[in-house]
């Protein structure tokens, strides 16, 4: 039955997984639900222990949750109220492993062709398919070498197109870019972008990298403790934040030591070491933390609205910009900010947006 673009590649339901049994169980993943539509791109984000590793390695057959479901297009693969697991090798998932686990002794042909021979395919299909791939992939004049003849962003390549070859309904990458020097993980984040919408893939990304999630995927869940925090587009989780959490992993951010004076709705009132600031309520509101990104914060020389004055401190030169560091005389409140151009010693008023200072 041939599917609409609507339809779930996989769908992921309450999902329960321990490490140890009995008392000495450990929680890793407590009630994990996830929808991955045809086409569609998400990144499992969060911090080292979050789940979203044992999140893949359980859809990928390589964990055994101990309740809920894992259904792949129609087919159910894990049911814990049926007590039914269906064998990692059945579930014709391309998955693309952190350290790329070739084979050394085998050429870049024979490691993609590996698994379709696993399948008893012919050679002559074999040898199609995989020269189709390697096409695909930038990799054609490369078949014949081996693995430590290549750089690591053609292993890479050869990695996925590994798992790409049988065309699985979904491909699983455990931090594709991770073994990647900062240079090739841009070059390699935007091929792996271009490759993605160019042949239609469904794919699920673990990364604890949030500049990376935003740049590949449709959508990200970021994961805390075992649980969802909260899922969205990139855009939405980076803009609009629900909890003090999300705002604080998806971004670069000035915390401050803000106390609410009077709240109406989402317009707060606050003191910041003596200075009266307006700023938004985000999530609950309650009060507990006050941040605002980096790049909203906007230096001036002179007086501004809802603004704070402080001294430069330093300012640190990245190339397109400078990073400028502003601090208290008593040290409690820190400010960093971008500026085009290096500043000169002084005080500054640092202008904080209503509308981009978040009270959590």
């Amino acid at each position: 039955m041939k599917r609409d673009i609507m339809t779930n590649e996989l769908s992921v339901n309450e999902l329960h997984l321990d490490y140890g049994t009995g008392a000495s169980a450990n929680p890793i993943l407590k009630g994990v639900s996830m929808h991955l539509q045809k086409g569609e791109v998400v990144a499992l984000l969060g911090p080292s222990g979050s789940g979203k590793t044992t999140l893949l390695r359980a859809v990928a057959g390589l964990e055994s949750p101990k309740a809920g479901t894992i259904n792949i297009g129609e087919r159910n693969v894990f049911d814990g109220a049926k007590g039914f697991e269906m064998p990692a090798e059945q579930r014709n998932l391309g998955l693309v492993f952190q350290s790329y686990a070739l084979w050394p002794h085998k050429t870049v042909f024979e490691n993609v062709a590996y698994g379709l021979k696993l399948r008893k395919l012919g050679a002559a299909e074999i040898k199609d398919k995989v020269s189709d791939v390697l096409k695909n992939l930038g990799l054609g004049h490369l078949a014949e070498r081996y693995p430590h003849q290549l750089s690591g962003g053609q292993q890479q390549r050869v990695a996925i197109a590994r798992a790409l070859v049988y065309n699985p309904p979904v491909i699983l990458l455990d931090e594709p870019l991770s073994n990647l020097d900062a240079k090739l993980r841009e070059e390699a984040r935007a091929f792996l972008r271009e490759l993605i919408v160019r042949l239609g893939l469904s794919a699920l990304m673990v990364t604890h990298d949030q500049a990376e999630a935003m740049a590949i995927s449709d959508r990200i869940l970021l994961l805390n403790n075992g649980k969802i925090e909260q899922q969205g587009t990139p855009q939405s989780m980076y803009e609009t934040p629900d909890t003090l959490f999300t705002a604080e992993f998806m971004g670069s951010n000035n915390r401050l030591p803000g106390q609410v004076i009077q709240r109406d709705g989402a317009q707060v009132h606050l003191d910041i070491n003596g200075t009266r600031l307006q700023a938004t309520a985000r999530g609950n509101g309650g009060g507990d933390a006050t941040l605002i990104r980096v790049e909203e914060v906007r230096v001036s020389a002179t007086q501004v609205d809802n603004a704070i004055e402080l001294p430069l401190l330093t300012c640190m030169y990245l190339g397109d910009r400078f990073e400028c560091l502003f601090k208290s005389a008593n040290g409690e409140i820190s400010l960093r900010a971008y500026s085009k151009y290096r500043l000169d010693p002084g005080r500054y008023w640092l202008q904080l947006p209503a509308d981009k200072l978040w009270v959590f």
